[in-house]
């Protein structure tokens, strides 16, 4: 994947401020509403929980994790290894007011840990803009001639490895 891929995948995924958290309990992923708490760079995602929590305790049994973003036209999933960090420094350098709502103590509440995400690997789909007039104009074009869509023109679709190697395609 191209640098300007690269740098597109990390614009949508800071057009985010929440995105499902999905952790691992023996054979069965609980997914749950997460607030974003920061991104850092292309490969770190911040989030804020009880230390005391469900998902806490299933991240440290299993720090396997999906998270996905979706809106009306950009999608984007990710997996990666999660773990639960109590450094205080980085509580107070993250630490949101409206954090209150879950910490009434504020940031110095015993209870509050974050979770970092280190993404292993990131696939997105963007039919927003350009990608989603050219797909409309494609699906209009196929149901008034009863022909199926081209696959070429449904967005931009990319994925990223840890290893920095990342793939594009336009489908």
């Amino acid at each position: 994947m191209s640098e300007d891929q690269t740098q597109h995948l990390h614009e949508l995924l800071r057009s985010f401020d929440t995105a499902m958290l999905i952790t691992r309990h023996g054979d069965e992923q609980h997914g749950r509403p997460m607030a974003i708490a920061t991104f850092e760079g292309p490969s770190t995602l911040w989030f804020v929980t009880q230390a005391d929590s469900p998902k806490a305790l299933e991240i440290e049994r299993d720090p396997r994790v999906s998270v996905t973003f979706q809106s009306e036209k950009r999608f984007i999933a990710l997996s990666g290894i999660a773990s639960l960090v109590r450094d205080r420094a980085k509580i107070d350098a993250l630490w949101s007011p409206t954090w209150r709502a879950w910490f009434p103590d504020g940031k110095d509440d015993p209870n509050i840990a974050l979770v970092r995400v280190r993404i292993e690997d990131a696939e997105f789909w963007d039919n927003a803009g350009m990608n989603g007039v050219r797909y409309v104009f494609e699906a209009v074009r196929a149901v008034l001639s009863g022909e199926k869509a081209a696959d070429s023109v449904d967005g931009q679709h990319g994925r990223v490895k840890r290893n920095g190697a990342m793939a594009a395609s336009r489908r």
